[in-house]
């Protein structure tokens, strides 16, 4: 349709939410993601309770025994020697092979880390995105890196209210 315009807004509109995918983002947070960590933080039990959650956790110990994320835990071991301040940790220290499981998972964590930073900033580069027409790819570089820290911050924000929200 030659002048059709999607729920009234105008074309500017249309091409920031609808056309650069921004409106589909925002709807899987609010409806996928907001709703049920504010269900577990009032309802903790409730929403624990549930056959969903219990695939839930299985998929995320199966994450976290691949090794997938492990290159949060180099961060966490680099800031506390910058800290000088020992995390602590009610597992018993780990065996010889532990270590080596350990590091091989923080490594193959790195690996993947970084191949996937490459491939973005690769196709940042390129202009391989659904930026605007006419901006410069190292704009595009400038934006990602912007939004990846105010992502960082959200998230620690999140956590920091969540931690604030159990305090007696």
């Amino acid at each position: 349709i030659a002048d059709a315009s999607v729920l009234g807004m105008s074309d500017v509109m249309n091409e920031i939410f609808l056309a650069s995918g921004i409106a589909m983002i925002l709807t899987t947070i609010m409806i996928g993601q907001l709703t049920a960590q504010i269900n577990a933080a009032n309802c903790m039990l409730d929403f624990i309770n549930t056959h969903f959650m219990l695939f839930s956790t299985y998929v995320s110990l199966f994450i976290e025994f691949s090794g997938l994320l492990h290159s949060v835990y180099l961060v966490q071991i680099i800031f506390s020697k910058i800290t000088g301040k020992a995390f602590e940790s009610n597992e018993p220290p780990r065996t010889g092979l532990q270590n080596v499981f350990f590091w091989a998972r923080v490594i193959f964590s790195l690996g993947l880390l970084s191949f996937s930073f490459a491939v973005t900033l690769k196709a940042l580069f390129d202009g391989k995105t659904t930026m605007w027409d006419g901006v410069p790819e190292a704009v595009s570089v400038i934006i990602f890196f912007v939004l990846m820290c105010f992502v960082g911050m959200m998230e620690g924000m999140q956590i920091a209210l969540f931690a604030v929200l159990k305090m007696p």
